[in-house]
């Protein structure tokens, strides 16, 4: 019962992605098209929206489209595209073990995981 506003207006990103995922879970949609649904998440929204689509493929075939490859990591099929052209498909193991673009790209993104700004005082 709570208020909501106009095409969800009052709902952050996240509760908006909750809602739309709670609905397609409800409809039991046999395909669902999910187009960066992590991309602007706050880890506490993220983990619900994972958990979600976790939910979502056990009974609908689930298109992901995503940069942010956590999202994509338990795929039955991932497909790599560069420059709108299939370059790589398989599932995250063994596109690691080809050591493609994918690789590359999952590599490059664990590097960039532990980078922090780090500001020190210097004395005046």
């Amino acid at each position: 019962n709570t208020p909501v506003g106009e095409g969800g207006a009052s709902l952050s990103g996240g509760e908006r992605q909750r809602v739309s995922l709670a609905r397609a879970l409800l409809k039991r949609a046999p395909i669902v098209l999910l187009d960066e649904a992590t991309a602007a998440l706050d880890p506490h929204n993220e983990a619900f929206v994972q958990a979600a689509i976790q939910r979502l493929m056990q009974h609908s075939t689930v298109l992901v489209i995503a940069h942010r490859l956590p999202t994509i990591m338990a795929a039955d099929q991932i497909l790599v595209l560069d420059e709108g052209r299939l370059v790589e498909s398989g599932t995250h193991a063994h596109l690691l073990s080809l050591n493609g673009r994918y690789a590359g790209f999952w590599h490059d993104r664990q590097r960039a995981g532990g980078w922090r700004l780090n500001a020190q005082a210097k004395p005046c």
